[in-house]
Formats: C-alpha cells, sequence, structure tokens
C-alpha cells in the first residue's frame, strides 16, 4: 500500500486510519491497532512539523505485509535530522515553543518490535517500523 499525502496536520488522522484499515486482514486486537496507529500518528506529526516546518511537502507512507508483521515506512523530504541519536532521546525536541513533548521516537519504538530512523540533512528523513500482530495471543496459554 502506498499513500502520499501533503504535510497538514488534517492528513495525519487520514493517515492513521488507512494503515489501520489496510493492517485489519492480520485481525489485530485493539492494543495491536492502537499501538501501530500511535506509531504512525507520531511519525506523520514528525515529518510535518520537524520535517517541513512551515514549508509545504509531501509525506509518503508505504505499507506492506509478511505472514503477520506490518512493515511501514515513512518518508519526508524535508530538512532531515542532524544528530538521530539525540532526537531519538525521549523528552528531546527541536519545537520547544511549539509545547512539542520530545516524546515521537520513544512512543514508535515502544510501541512497534522495530523501529529504524535514517536521515539526511537536507534531504529528508525515513522511518521504518515492524510489528508482529499476533504475538501476545500466541504467548498467552489456554486454562
Amino acid at each position: 500500500m502506498k499513500l502520499i499525502i501533503n504535510n497538514i496536520s488534517e492528513n495525519e488522522s487520514f493517515a492513521r486510519t488507512v494503515v489501520a484499515a489496510y493492517m485489519t486482514r492480520l485481525d489485530p486486537t485493539f492494543e495491536e491497532l492502537a499501538d501501530v496507529k500511535t506509531a504512525v500518528s507520531e511519525a506523520v506529526t514528525n515529518s510535518i512539523i520537524h520535517g517541513y516546518g512551515k514549508e509545504k511537502g509531501k509525506i509518503e507512507i508505504h505499507c506492506t505485509i509478511k505472514g503477520k508483521t506490518i512493515h511501514i515506512s515513512v518518508q519526508d523530504w524535508g530538512i532531515g535530522i542532524e544528530d538521530i541519536d539525540k532526537a531519538m532521546e525521549p523528552l528531546y525536541t527541536t519545537k520547544p515553543e511549539w509545547e512539542r513533548s520530545g516524546m515521537g521516537f520513544a512512543f514508535m519504538d515502544a510501541f512497534m518490535d522495530h523501529l529504524k530512523v535514517t536521515s539526511k540533512v537536507g534531504e529528508g528523513t525515513l522511518v521504518e517500523m515492524d510489528k508482529e500482530i499476533g504475538k501476545e495471543q500466541e504467548s498467552v496459554e489456554p486454562l
């Protein structure tokens, strides 16, 4: 699945709804669905606020499913991230005046099984995330 959206805040909820609809064939739990929706929201919001700021741009979201795992990538062509390690620290934000919490990458990392961030200053950022669906259900033993 490929979705290209303008970098406006109204499209954040649209993007997470589209990804949620795409993954329903995996029969996710409510919690798994909420985890993925939150991670997608954070990635798209980061692109809108930090990737482009007040500039206009596009955000491209790709999803694939292999077995029970959904792979999601969120790409922007904004300003990029100078120091990815620093940006991924909880509570770090480049926009404190906007009252940003600095928890976007921390939430993505907590809610997904795998998170990879690639960025180049002046060229944009790619966030890749994986989530295995049904993992919690398999680990619960029947009574």
